[in-house]
C-alpha cells in the first residue's frame, strides 16, 4: 500500500484534466435528456394525431415517476458499461504507456496504483451518478407531472408508496455497480494490452447480459443479473411498471435479498485477484 495517498492524488489530477473522464460524466446525463425530449415529442405528435381524427388518446407513460424510472435505467445501463470499459482501459494504458513503471520507480507499490485507481473510477461513478440523477429529476419534472397512479377516479398506488418503490429500485440498481467496475479493473490488470482488456471486459459484460437468461435461478448469484442493461432483468425494470399501475408484478423477496448481498463478495474477489496478479504483472 506504499506510495497510495501519491497515488490517488496523481490519478485525480489526471481525471480532473481528462477529456474521456469528462466525457463519462457528462454522457449519461445527456443521453437521458435528449431521450426525455424525444419522449415528449412523441407523446405530443401523437396527441396531435388523434385530436385531428377525432380520437379519445391517452399519452403512454403521461405520468413522471415512470418517465423518470426509465430515465434511471437508460442512465445506468450506459454509465455501467462505459465505466467498465473506463476501468479496463485505465490500468492497461498506463501500463502500455509506461506510466506505470515510472510511478513503481517513484516507490509507489502496485497494489496503491491499483487501488487508486479503483477509488479514482469509482469517484467518477459518483459524479456521474449525481449529474445523472439532477438531470433526470429537473428534466422529467419540467415535461411530465408527478402523481398518484389514478385509474377511473380510483387512486391505484399513493405518490408515497412510489417514492418509496423508486427509492428502493434505485439502490438495488446501484449496488452491483461497484462490482462491475472492479472487475473492469480486474481485466485490465489480467490483459496484454489496452485494447484486448476493454474488449475483453465488454464482451463479457455483454455475454453475461446475454446468457442471464438462459441460467434460470443461478443467474441470481452473478451481480450483472441486477443492474440495469441492454436485457434487463434488474429490480428497476419491475419498479417502472409498479409506478404506472401494472398489478401483475410479481416481485421476489428472495431476488431482493441476493441482490442486496452477492454483488458485495463478487467485488471483493476482483479485487483480491487484481491485487495478486499485479505483483507478477511485467510492468
Amino acid at each position: 500500500m506504499k506510495g497510495f495517498v501519491a497515488a490517488l492524488k496523481a490519478e485525480c489530477f489526471v481525471a480532473l484534466r481528462s477529456n474521456s473522464a469528462r466525457i463519462l460524466v457528462l454522457l449519461p446525463a445527456l443521453i437521458v435528456t435528449i431521450r426525455a425530449l424525444m419522449v415528449k415529442l412523441t407523446e405530443s405528435g401523437q396527441a396531435a394525431r388523434d385530436a385531428l381524427m377525432g380520437q379519445d388518446g391517452t399519452a403512454i407513460g403521461s405520468n413522471a415517476w415512470g418517465q423518470l424510472v426509465d430515465s434511471f435505467s437508460t442512465g445506468l445501463t450506459l454509465l455501467s458499461l462505459s465505466l467498465v470499459a473506463y476501468a479496463a482501459w485505465t490500468f492497461a494504458n498506463d501500463r502500455d504507456t509506461g506510466a506505470l513503471r515510472h510511478a513503481v520507480i517513484r516507490r509507489v507499490s502496485r497494489p496503491g496504483l491499483v487501488l487508486a485507481k479503483l477509488l479514482t473510477v469509482f469517484l467518477l461513478a459518483l459524479c456521474a451518478l449525481l449529474l445523472l440523477t439532477l438531470c433526470a429529476g429537473i428534466i422529467t419534472s419540467l415535461l411530465w407531472d408527478f402523481g398518484p397512479v389514478v385509474e377511473d377516479g380510483y387512486e391505484i398506488i399513493s405518490s408515497e408508496e412510489i417514492r418509496t418503490e423508486v427509492a428502493l429500485g434505485l439502490r438495488l440498481a446501484l449496488m452491483p455497480l461497484p462490482a462491475a467496475l472492479a472487475f473492469g479493473l480486474m481485466v485490465s490488470v489480467l490483459a496484454q494490452s489496452a485494447t484486448q482488456a476493454v474488449t475483453s471486459a465488454l464482451g463479457i459484460t455483454l455475454a453475461l447480459d446475454v446468457f442471464k437468461g438462459v441460467l434460470g435461478e443461478k443467474a441470481y448469484y452473478l451481480y450483472a443479473s441486477f443492474q440495469p442493461s441492454l436485457i434487463d432483468r434488474s429490480y428497476l425494470q419491475d419498479v417502472s411498471r409498479l409506478v404506472r399501475g401494472y398489478s401483475d408484478v410479481l416481485i421476489d423477496s428472495r431476488m431482493l435479498q441476493l441482490n442486496e448481498w452477492i454483488p458485495w463478495p463478487q467485488m471483493l474477489l476482483f479485487i483480491v485477484v487484481a491485487l495478486l496478479f499485479v505483483r507478477r504483472k511485467a510492468l
